[in-house]
């Protein structure tokens, strides 16, 4: 039987895509086929992480602009990743698969606080862990919370699940002759100002040598298949 080609992944799932066609709120179908997907990961002795978006709900740029102060606008965006945190791991739960939710903001009714050694100790058990509340800082994205929660618990790749493809030289739907990537290096996603992840975030995964694997998550199995190494997406590294 072929083997997984990694063995502890940490998987970014945007909250924009567990909304489904719909810009807001959550399809439950869609989760349930990526939990789906993730189910047969963690069956394969995949040890599997997730950070959660909260976009369908919440993003503390855009929608608070200048009605509101950043820090406070910020915090909404975290609660948002909270209610999309409980959501996955109820639909995980209900499908059989053991998951702990940790927030780095304390909410002890119905979330264990982030612990490093904690979350290490899950996954070795074969629990799924999802990580809430971004990086518990305002200012910084859950992209950046991704790779924080990565380098933390010593991932082999950050799998980040996007509404795009991969990375392509310019955006593809207002440039036709916009190249898609198979592989590009940090520094050239810096210096191109390509949408990859932030520059914070980039910069994160660079000093840490952790490669990202941007795929479309339209297709849940992407999921497996990136798992498993299929050339699928755009490997971002070195």
């Amino acid at each position: 039987m072929e083997q997984p080609k990694y063995k502890r992944v940490l998987l970014k799932i945007s909250g924009e895509a567990l909304a489904g066609d719909a810009s807001r709120g959550l399809d439950f179908h869609v989760i349930g086929q990526v939990c789906d997907v993730v189910k047969r990961c963690v069956e394969l002795g995949v040890q599997v992480g997730v950070v959660v978006g909260g976009g369908n709900f919440w993003r503390g740029v855009k929608d608070g602009g200048d009605q509101m102060e950043r820090v406070r606008a910020d915090h909404m965006g975290m609660l948002a990743t909270a209610i999309n945190a409980l959501a996955v791991a109820d639909v995980l739960e209900q499908k059989g698969v053991e998951v702990r939710v940790q927030t780095a903001i304390e909410m002890r009714a119905m979330a264990e606080p982030y612990i490093r050694s904690r979350a290490i100790r899950h996954l070795e058990k074969g629990r799924v862990v999802i990580f809430g509340c971004g990086t518990g800082n305002p200012f910084f994205s859950t992209d950046t919370a991704a790779v924080l929660r990565a380098a933390e618990i010593d991932a082999d790749v950050i799998l980040l699940a996007k509404n795009i493809d991969g990375v392509y030289s310019a955006d593809p739907k207002v440039d036709p002759a916009a190249v898609k990537y198979e592989t590009i290096t940090y520094d050239d996603v810096l210096a191109q100002h390509l949408k990859v992840m932030d520059s914070t975030a980039t910069s994160l995964s660079m000093d840490n040598k952790i490669p990202v694997l941007l795929f479309a998550l339209k297709d849940p199995e992407n999921i497996l298949r990136a798992v498993m190494g299929e050339k699928i997406g755009t490997v971002v590294g070195g």
